[in-house]
């Protein structure tokens, strides 16, 4: 018992938003887990809240061709939103969980979880996380989209002479994205000295520099 009072002392050091659960903490199993061990995978049911006492979580997604992309890591005192919002909506989970080196938690199950969110401190602290979270995550789609887009972006400028007489909006129709991502990456491309900017129309400057825009995102 002596071990999980320690343990416990430790959570509310890194969470001190979880003073009000009071003695219920002292009650809740504390999970020690070797490296690369699945704490919750994409497609099920939300266990529990992670709370992280020692070690670091990584939350990741994973596509049907086996590639993987890294969404953020949980370290101690911090959220994990994946898990925040399969419980708030009551949905399974939409992303995998797994321990970097050994690890220290406890899952906070779904009733109290929802118990604890009736306090005040708790509330403020997972809302004001989750917009970290999700600010933090928005960027990160954001740069994959923006880095994809680069490459295609500068194939389609290319093959059609020197200048290429159309709108940005069209362009964006033609890549499957919005009006705004395209004009971004155009004056990008200008700043650059790739190409020339006027209305309805796009001159090639640099017809070796987009080329090679384009093969690195088609390398990658």
């Amino acid at each position: 018992m002596a071990r999980m009072s320690t343990q416990a002392d430790l959570l509310r050091q890194r969470y001190p938003a979880l003073a009000g659960l009071g003695a219920a903490l002292d009650a809740l199993p504390v999970l020690e887990v070797p490296a690369g061990t699945v704490l919750f995978d994409e497609g099920t049911a939300c266990a529990g809240f992670p709370l992280v006492i020692e070690g670091e979580v990584r939350v990741s997604r994973h596509a049907a061709n086996g590639r993987e992309l890294e969404l953020y890591r949980v370290s101690p005192g911090e959220l994990c939103l994946v898990s925040s919002s399969a419980l708030f909506a009551g949905q399974v989970l939409s992303a995998r969980g797994v321990s970097r080196g050994a690890t220290t938690l406890v899952l906070l199950p779904p009733p109290a979880f929802s118990a604890a969110l009736a306090d005040a401190a708790f509330r403020d602290f997972v809302l004001g996380l989750f917009a970290e979270r999700m600010a933090d995550l928005s960027a990160l789609i954001e740069a994959v989209a923006f880095a994809r887009l680069d490459s295609r972006l500068a194939a389609a400028l290319l093959g059609h002479g020197p200048e290429r007489h159309t709108t940005h909006q069209a362009l964006a129709d033609e890549l499957g994205t919005v009006r705004e991502m395209v004009t971004r990456l155009l004056k990008r491309f200008e700043r650059d000295g790739l190409v020339a900017l006027s209305r309805e129309r796009i001159t090639v400057l640099d017809a070796a520099g987009l080329r090679a825009v384009a093969q690195a995102g088609a390398a990658g």
